[in-house]
């Protein structure tokens, strides 16, 4: 390994020279254990520590398919699927495991006691499997997390509609939060020259979730002068969200538990930031009651800082606890798009609000290549810049977990794998200098983990 990590960081290495290095039969990895499922039974959520959960691990390299890469992974990053499959809901991520399997010989190599996870990574192709023909060894990177087979025509049109869809790292093992990844080559995208690994491997699911999710035709389809809501606008979906409304002549309204987190979202240059927090906006009564008066009295609030107007589209994840409000605050026409629920599952709503005032609920889930490589291009292009706020070591992983599951981060966590320090990977100063602030926005505002 410790070859592998000298030809990266001499920054000379040809493709020759890896192809001609040793692949090692091991690597260390952030895993979770088949035989822990059962260990948080009984317990909230919110009770549930991925610290303990998540295990540090040697574990062998796997063997290498058609269209698949090798990749040496220099810096990770922790997305909330990194909870939900430390903390083993909705269900343990090995039924994910079993299912893929039983697909066929290929796909057994993932069901194992073990589960490798992560899905972000930057990092550099060490081989290519038969039938890889636009990536090769060397090849600085960054990896999107959708994992497809496309022997279905459903997928043709949107490789999101492929029945055989997975979440490299979550639904699939060998992810990113490990020193090698085992990924499909159109999952590959290239690496953004001016950023570190650890930088350049922060934006990957959360930037293109945000991107399909708000941009994309197949999203929202946001239109400048649009006024877009978006829940969490300083963690990581949304601190991408709020920057996709800035660029595209949107008027983003950030929704936020902190001053301090508020501060973030004014230095991203928004300018309408609710801290919901102090101003007390509680929209449960009680465990099965909603309160009305809180989506009126919310409503009115957005109105003030729109200047009267209600908003065109609401960027929404956090499920239960805030869907009926955004239904209800949503213009007439307007659109209610929504991936994730980080707050529950079954959301309830008023459907007076949806159906009489015609508006749209659009379910949203990561992206398809495309749309990730578009999003990854607008980082590549200085356009769109990563929310890294902290970085950690992979002996860290569980700690940055329990962070991001505590809610005790901003935008994006990172996780350094192979790479010995952070700063490393920058291949072109010159455009890094005329961006170095909006790319460190992040790191001026940390919290610190309890």
């Amino acid at each position: 390994m410790k070859e592998i990590v000298d030809a990266i960081t001499s920054g000379q290495a040809t493709a020759r020279d890896y192809s001609a290095l040793r692949l090692p039969e091991s690597y260390r990895a952030a895993t979770l254990h088949r035989s822990d499922t059962g260990m948080f039974e009984g317990m909230a959520s919110a009770d549930k520590d991925p610290r303990l959960s998540i295990h540090l691990d040697e574990v062998p390299v796997p063997e290498l398919g058609p269209g698949e890469a090798l990749v040496a992974v220099m810096a990770s990053s922790v997305n909330y699927n990194t909870v939900w499959s430390s903390i083993f809901e909705p269900v343990p991520t090995f039924a994910f495991l079993e299912r893929y399997g039983r697909r066929s010989s290929l796909g057994r190599r993932h069901d194992l006691p073990y589960h490798v996870i992560g899905s972000d990574l930057s990092g550099v192709v060490l081989r290519t499997g038969p039938g890889v023909n636009l990536w090769k060894a060397g090849d600085e990177v960054v990896a999107h997390c959708l994992s497809v087979e496309l022997e279905s025509s459903d997928g043709h049109n949107d490789t999101m509609l492929d029945p055989e869809q997975r979440i490299w790292g979550f639904e699939t093992n060998f992810g990113g939060l490990a020193e090698v990844a085992l990924v499909k080559s159109n999952q590959l995208m290239p690496k953004p020259e001016h950023l570190s690994w650890e930088e350049a491997a922060a934006p990957g699911l959360v930037n293109s979730t945000a991107y399909r999710q708000l941009v994309s035709r197949n999203g929202a389809g946001m239109k400048q002068g649009d006024n877009v809501l978006i829940w969490g606008a300083s963690g990581g979906l949304g601190s991408y969200a709020t920057q996709f409304a800035l660029a595209g002549g949107a008027t983003p309204i950030c929704v936020v538990s902190s001053q301090e987190k508020a501060e973030i979202c004014r230095r991203m240059g928004a300018e309408a930031v609710i801290d919901r927090r102090a101003e007390g906006f509680r929209f449960w009564r009680d465990e099965h009651t909603q309160d009305q008066r809180e989506w009126k009295r919310f409503g009115g609030r957005i109105r003030e800082l729109t200047g009267g107007e209600d908003v065109d589209i609401v960027f929404e994840h956090p499920g239960r606890e805030t869907f009926g409000a955004s239904v209800y605050v949503t213009r007439k026409g307007g659109t209610i798009v929504t991936c994730a629920s980080t707050s529950g599952y079954i959301h309830e709503y008023d459907n007076r609000y949806l159906w009489m005032s015609l508006k749209r609920i659009i379910g949203s889930h990561f992206a398809n290549y495309r749309e990730s490589w578009e999003a990854n291009r607008l980082v590549a292009k200085g356009r769109i810049h990563p929310t890294l706020s902290r970085v950690y070591s992979l002996e860290e992983t569980g700690q940055a977990a329990h962070d991001v599951h505590r809610n005790l981060h901003q935008g994006k966590v990172g996780v350094l794998c192979l790479a010995p320090e952070e700063g490393l990977g920058v291949r072109d100063e010159q455009m890094r200098a005329k961006h170095l602030d909006a790319i460190n926005r992040f790191r001026a505002g940390r919290l610190a983990p309890v």
